[in-house]
């Protein structure tokens, strides 16, 4: 496996992106690119069963 001679890069902001390869480090998505989360009703249905169904087990279980 080929290293760099430095091992970091403080130009990275993050300590984990620093401890990167140049050429995986250039391949990253800017901040401006990443797509923005939106939290949609489907989302909320599916987090409101899986929360439900768990809850139900759980009880069942203790009983």
């Amino acid at each position: 496996m080929r290293r760099s001679l430095v091992l970091t890069d403080e130009t990275a902001g993050h300590p984990f992106l620093a401890s990167l390869p140049p050429h995986i480090r250039e391949e990253a998505i800017p901040v401006q690119a990443r797509p923005k989360l939106r939290v949609t009703r489907e989302d909320i249905r599916g987090f409101a069963l899986a929360y439900v169904a768990c809850f139900v087990a759980v009880t069942v279980f203790i009983m």
